[in-house]
């Protein structure tokens, strides 16, 4: 009996990675203790969110995504980073409910929630109940949330703005290919410059493009509510941003409230 107990000890957690850029699969972990083992019946892959963490204004700094200058088209790898935890969380607890908010697509700039549901989503089959949305509004002005409906539920759904080159529906920023949209084309170091929509911003023909906020519904239910800031290392307004500032380093403020919310309120 001590023998077998021995050898049960010393069976491993099968854990299966394996990584690659963007749209294919990033890697997947499992965990094959029993119910027992883990002290109860939940999914050892949940947390639970930081209760400290709700009705603040919370401040990401230079989180650094990848990118690749030398091969602009070329995907990036999909960054996940968990609202709840006000952290990064690796690739390889992509099929979990560990994540938030993934970073895919172009330069890794494009954003969308962690469901379970939608095939097409990150966190396929790993359980979570997220979405995300956007709204034409300031973060200070977004009290209401939406309903359930309004969240999608896919991959790489927001990033560039229509107003900006390579315009995919309303973004949370603008991209400027040539630097003849914010400005007039004569400084090649304004050309290939993405703008942050967390504030309104005027642009060359005399438009001003409102502010973006982002709603998201995490994966656990929750709701917080992100303003997109900069995605430039340590600089945080448009007239320092030029297409050689080290990029991407994502610059974002979000409050969260617990499921069930209807208004976000700060405390």
């Amino acid at each position: 009996m001590k023998k077998i107990k021995a050898l049960l000890i010393k069976i491993p957690r099968t854990i299966l990675a394996v990584l690659f850029m963007a749209t294919v699969l990033a890697a997947c972990s499992s965990d094959d203790k029993s119910a027992e083992e883990n002290g109860n019946e939940e999914n050892p892959d949940t947390e639970i969110p930081d209760a400290g963490l709700y009705y603040k204004v919370l401040h990401v700094k230079n989180y650094q995504g990848s990118t690749s200058d030398e091969n602009p088209t070329a995907p990036s790898s999909t960054l996940y980073y968990s609202l709840e935890e006000n952290k990064a969380v690796e690739g390889s607890y992509k099929k979990t409910k560990k994540w938030d908010l993934a970073f895919g697509g172009l330069y890794a700039s494009f954003l969308s929630g962690n469901n379970g549901a939608n095939s097409q989503n990150n966190g396929y089959l790993a359980g979570g109940s997220g979405g995300i949305a956007i709204v034409t509004k300031p973060f200070n002005d977004v009290v209401d949330i939406p309903a359930d409906s309004e969240f999608k539920t896919g991959i790489d759904l927001i990033g560039t703005d229509d107003a900006g080159s390579f315009g995919n529906g309303v973004g949370w920023y603008l991209y400027d290919f040539g630097g003849e949209v914010v400005t007039d084309g004569t400084d090649p170091q304004k050309a290939h410059v993405a703008y942050a929509l967390g504030e309104p911003i005027k642009i060359k023909n005399g438009t001003t493009i409102p502010a973006r906020t982002i709603i998201l519904k995490t994966a656990n239910g929750n709701y917080a509510k992100i303003k997109m800031i900069s995605v430039y290392k340590d600089v945080y307004t448009p007239a320092e941003w030029f297409k050689d500032t080290p990029h991407m380093y994502y610059t974002f403020d979000y409050v969260m409230v617990p499921a069930g919310s209807t208004k976000f309120e700060i405390k």
